[in-house]
């Protein structure tokens, strides 16, 4: 059988999907294309979805069966052989769970990330000491102190995606409950503000707030983040946590419902120009 791991990489989900839209060209069914590889047609769906890394052998008897050209087969061959490839955040392994690990790999891939958070500061957003306060007080989940170095490490680096060549568009909607929230001292949400304030001014980064004197608004069942690709493979993802894990929603009519609602609090929200005085504000307050 192929090798499991923790969580694919947005490149073995493309080549997944390839991988059925191939077969289902050649007319082939799943029963079929197991007989070839003499697996059980189980082994071909979780190639197909991802759930497995893709061996190369399999790989290249199955594109022969389906008719591939032998140029276009060893294209394909070869972005198998990349995608198979750890992420750089697999090098945290042994602090990052799977479910997480494939939400970093969406992150990098994504061409718009869309983030309501009612609670923290979004990661991406967060200052090292202001994420070392929040993960000290066990908000988000169970660390140990040991890994507190290291769960901050990683989420400094996942930050490095805004400012790189091709960084995604960032666009976080985020309840003011999550800076009258203290984690840390004045002088560590200070910094955070002027964290935000920085990222503010990105030309791919916009931030609103949505301040108490607002009222209730649609997103106040939880945080969640709506993933858009430049891929044509991948569709909209919504990305929803809880206390032990996550959910990864592709459905159209669920990530509609999410978009909607998105929509309507930030036309609701805070502007981003309003949202920056709000800060101001509120650094004056500390």
């Amino acid at each position: 059988m192929s090798e499991p791991r923790s969580a694919p990489t947005v490149g073995q989900v493309i080549l997944g999907r390839r991988l059925l839209d191939l077969r289902e060209r050649a007319g082939m069914k799943r029963e079929e294309a197991a007989r070839i590889l003499r697996v059980a047609p189980a082994t071909v769906r979780r190639m197909e979805m991802a759930e497995v890394a893709l061996k190369i052998p399999y790989l290249q008897l199955l594109l022969k069966a389906y008719g591939i050209p032998d140029e276009e087969a060893e294209a394909f061959v070869q972005l198998a052989e990349e995608a198979n490839k750890p992420g750089w955040w697999q090098r945290f392994h042994d602090i990052l769970p799977g479910w997480f690990s494939m939400y970093v790999s969406l992150e990098g891939a994504a061409s718009v990330i869309r983030s309501y958070e009612p609670h923290f500061v979004p990661g991406l957003l967060q200052t090292e000491d202001y994420a070392r306060g929040v993960l000290r007080s066990g908000a988000i989940g169970q660390t140990r102190p040991d890994d507190i170095d290291r769960y901050v490490a990683l989420r400094m680096q996942r930050q490095e995606l805004l400012t790189r060549e091709d960084a995604p568009r960032l666009w976080v909607v985020m309840d003011e409950t999550a800076l009258r929230r203290p984690a840390g001292g004045p002088d560590v949400m200070r910094a955070q503000i002027d964290r935000l304030l920085d990222a503010a001014e990105l030309p791919n980064v916009t931030l609103q707030i949505a301040p108490f004197a607002n009222g209730p608004h649609p997103g106040t069942y939880g945080p969640f983040v709506l993933f858009r690709f430049a891929m044509p493979e991948l569709p909209d993802m919504v990305y929803s946590e809880y206390l032990t894990g996550a959910v990864y929603l592709d459905a159209r009519s669920e990530v509609a419902t999410h978009l909607e609602v998105m929509d309507r609090m930030a036309a609701q929200a805070a502007t981003a120009h309003r949202t920056k005085e709000i800060l101001r504000d509120l650094r004056k307050e500390l």
